[in-house]
């Protein structure tokens, strides 16, 4: 964990070297806020991964699978930069291990999309299937 947090602290210097318009102490500051949040984004992206894919497997629910992706990205990203990265790395682990049991292929490449559409704020519902409930 320390070096992430390393990692991640040496990766926002770098952006308050490279940007340009805010004034220096501006970027410094916004780098600090951002490195002592992101911590806490991904544990509540994280979190909103874990809770679609629970709402996956309780609605059992045949062609909802894209739409479980999408939502767990899109609700994982709404936890800022942290939230997009732990959506990026469970979704990949996730079709990374699809892959290595065969059953990649055309529909890990489907839902890889559908996980980057949630992940860049596109409409869940996009890929919601008729007649699943609303509670989902």
């Amino acid at each position: 964990m320390r070096c992430v947090i390393a990692l991640l602290a040496v990766a926002s210097l770098v952006s308050v070297v490279t940007a340009e318009p805010e004034p220096l102490w501006d970027r410094v500051r916004n780098a600090a806020r951002n490195v002592w949040e992101f911590p806490g984004e991904v544990r509540r992206g994280t979190g909103a991964m874990i809770k679609a894919y629970k709402d996956m497997r309780e609605a059992n629910y045949i062609g909802a699978d894209k739409y479980f992706h999408s939502r767990g990205n899109y609700d994982a990203a709404k936890h800022g930069a942290g939230g997009r990265f732990a959506a990026t790395v469970i979704s990949n682990a996730r079709e990374l291990t699809d892959t290595l049991r065969g059953k990649g292929g055309s529909d890990s490449a489907r839902d890889q999309e559908a996980n980057r559409w949630g992940r860049n704020g596109g409409d869940p519902n996009r890929y919601r299937p008729r007649g699943l409930p609303e509670k989902y």
